[in-house]
């Protein structure tokens, strides 16, 4: 809180954590760099906002880069792949998408498209995405591998499209669902692709540790195992199991845990096939991470790897494992989603106004003042480096009494306006001297001071993974990077909820409780981006305050530096959010006509005034859920 930069410093970390696809360009403002074209000028993100607002789109909005996407399937695939030549591994890689990460049309669609080359299929967790996935002509050899809790319904969905020619592995969970697969498979008298879901004892670090180890939600011990084994042989099924799945986790920081789980995922592999089961696929699920902050270090918001590294681990445990039980080497999968879609997607809002904590000037004296007023009053003359704990000190004194005071009714509104004041200028001499002098008080007591800017968005709709679970992403001032920060402040929704608020940031030099901003310019707009927000925050948000999902765009980056508009899908409407949570939105305006029908016969209203106020109502209910 303390720190001041000197511009053009990179204070927000992004040579860190930007990949090279988010920059600064020459003008101080971010650029997006095209990684299929690594040679092309960065797109300027504010003057492609400014382009969509031409064309009518506004912020807030979810922007969506293709290029990025593209580059990262793309990328997946040759690290695995590039591993596979290196190691002199004998099988083959065979990426699946969970589409639970993002199941926006549009994204799906996409993947699809730029997976076609690698063989690259989808993951289906439920029937819906099962649904999704089955309409989507993937290539030849790639995957459906159906995960989660399945009713007979969607198993027999799963073993009928084997007909039309999908590879859909139906991932065993339990000896109950074996049952089901059993009957279900005799009743349509085709034989399924199936899978089977092991629980590894190995148990990751970070943030969803709790979703691996032998209290995860789902999978087979090693008697489920056995027992399923001894069920499938007996209904003369055993050589429908191909595939194997372990999930190691998400968002795994340390790649050592990557190792240690694949290894273990291995002996299984091993066992099943000695046991006599024909697997060819082992599935080692997802938990390939995203390097939020930029750090490379094994945290909740980072990893201690590379893709490049993450896909050799992969390989050369799996390669030695199987040369040391002589077993032929399996097709490699993995549901990587978050390393796949996160980059893709970013946030963009603008910052509709700031609260301040400071005042850059202080009334003067005035005859009849308490004198607790002039004595805070008095601080301003000794503000200096080597005191300035003893002005915080005082300053707060002074101040708490005064209130307390003006609380029992000895000093009146106006004093007490005018001690506020003499107190927020006091606050902008200590945070000023704080940041150039050599004795400085803590960054705890500075941050209580920071300003609040507020932003239109929804917390709770588009970035929820940072109110449930502190999810960290980098949050950045699209202009003005040219320019030294010159405020401190954290970022409050448009939602009139307390726990609306961004309040640690990724920084330069760490995880800090507040983001270094510019004064917010008079006459354009001050535009924040939230970026790697493609993986789960496009689907887990709520319709707190009935905010609705933001207009989203897809965009294209082209090789001279300009960009494509791809796809654009318009932000919900009041109406449609309303029809969300059962209310009829033409029973909404009939009732409010009825009552300004009343009010004109009452004569509480002119009946001129019927036409506006119906208008109003009316374009409110068919407007944008966010603020115009």
């Amino acid at each position: 809180m303390n720190k001041t930069y000197a511009a053009p410093h990179d204070v927000y970390g992004i040579k860190k954590w930007g990949k090279n696809l988010i920059v600064v360009n020459d003008k101080g403002e971010i650029g997006l760099k095209n990684p299929l074209n690594p040679d092309a000028p960065s797109v300027s993100l504010p003057a492609i906002l400014e382009d969509l607002d031409d064309r009518g789109v506004q912020v807030p909005m979810i922007l969506r880069v293709s290029s990025y996407l593209e580059h990262e399937i793309k990328h997946m695939n040759d690290c695995f792949n590039e591993a596979i030549a290196r190691v002199g591994y004998r099988g083959k890689y065979r990426g699946v998408f969970p589409i639970k990460v993002n199941q926006q049309a549009q994204v799906v669609d996409r993947i699809v498209e730029f997976g076609r080359p690698f063989e690259y299929g989808l993951e289906a967790g439920s029937k819906p995405e099962l649904v999704i996935a089955l309409a989507h002509r993937l290539s030849r050899e790639a995957l459906i591998v159906c995960n989660g809790i399945k009713d007979e319904e969607f198993i027999r969905l799963a073993i009928l499209s084997r007909k039309l020619g999908f590879n859909t592995a139906i991932v065993l969970e339990s000896p109950k669902e074996v049952d089901t697969v059993i009957s279900v498979a005799k009743e349509l008298d085709v034989d399924p692709m199936l899978g089977v879901r092991v629980k590894l004892t190995n148990q990751i670090s970070g943030k969803w540790e709790k979703s691996s180890g032998d209290r995860s939600a789902f999978g087979m011990n090693t008697d489920q195992l056995v027992l399923m084994v001894d069920k499938l042989r007996d209904a003369g099924l055993l050589h429908c199991l191909k595939l194997q799945h372990s999930h190691l986790g998400s968002q795994v920081p340390d790649v050592n845990d990557v190792r240690r789980a694949v290894t273990e995922a291995c002996r299984f592999y091993i066992e099943l096939t000695q046991e006599g089961v024909p697997l060819t696929h082992l599935d080692l699920g997802g938990g390939m991470g995203v390097d939020y902050t930029g750090e490379n270090r094994a945290t909740d918001s980072s990893i201690n790897y590379s893709m490049r590294e993450y896909c050799t681990n992969v390989v050369e445990t799996v390669a030695y494992a199987m040369d040391g039980a002589e077993i032929d080497h399996p097709t490699l999968v993995t549901e990587s989603g978050r390393a796949v879609v996160a980059t893709s997607s970013m946030l963009i809002f603008n910052v509709l106004e700031a609260t301040h904590y400071d005042a850059p000037t202080a009334p003067e004296a005035e005859e009849g003042d308490h004198h607790l007023i002039s004595d805070l009053l008095a601080i301003t003359g000794y503000i200096t480096g080597a005191r300035l704990q003893e002005c915080w000190n005082d300053a707060n004194f002074y101040r708490n009494e005064l209130r307390a005071l003006f609380h029992r009714g000895y000093i009146d509104l106006r004093q007490m306006a005018r001690a506020e004041r003499i107190y927020l200028h006091l606050m902008a001499r200590i945070k000023e001297h704080a940041g150039f002098d050599d004795i400085q008080i803590s960054d705890e007591q500075l941050t209580k001071l920071a300003d609040i800017y507020h932003c239109n968005f929804s917390l709770f709709q588009s970035l929820p993974d940072v109110w449930a679970i502190d999810q960290l992403h980098p949050i950045v001032p699209l202009q003005m990077l040219d320019q030294a920060p010159d405020r401190h402040a954290v970022l409050t929704d448009i939602t009139c909820d307390s726990d609306g608020k961004v309040d640690r940031f990724i920084l330069a030099d760490g995880v800090a409780p507040t983001l270094p901003v510019h004064t917010l310019p008079e006459d354009t707009p001050y535009y924040m981006g939230v970026f790697f927000v493609g993986a789960y925050q496009e689907t887990l948000g709520d319709l707190h305050n009935l905010f609705g999902d933001t207009n989203v765009v897809t965009i294209d980056l082209r090789a001279d530096g300009g960009f494509d508009l791809l796809h654009e899908q318009e932000g919900d409407t009041i109406s449609e959010v309303m029809s969300y949570v059962e209310f009829d939105p033409q029973d909404c305006v009939a009732e409010f006509r009825k009552m300004v029908d009343e009010a004109i016969s009452t004569g509480a209203l002119k009946s001129k005034d019927r036409k506006t106020l119906m208008g109003a109502y009316r374009d409110s209910i068919n407007g944008y859920t966010y603020y115009e």
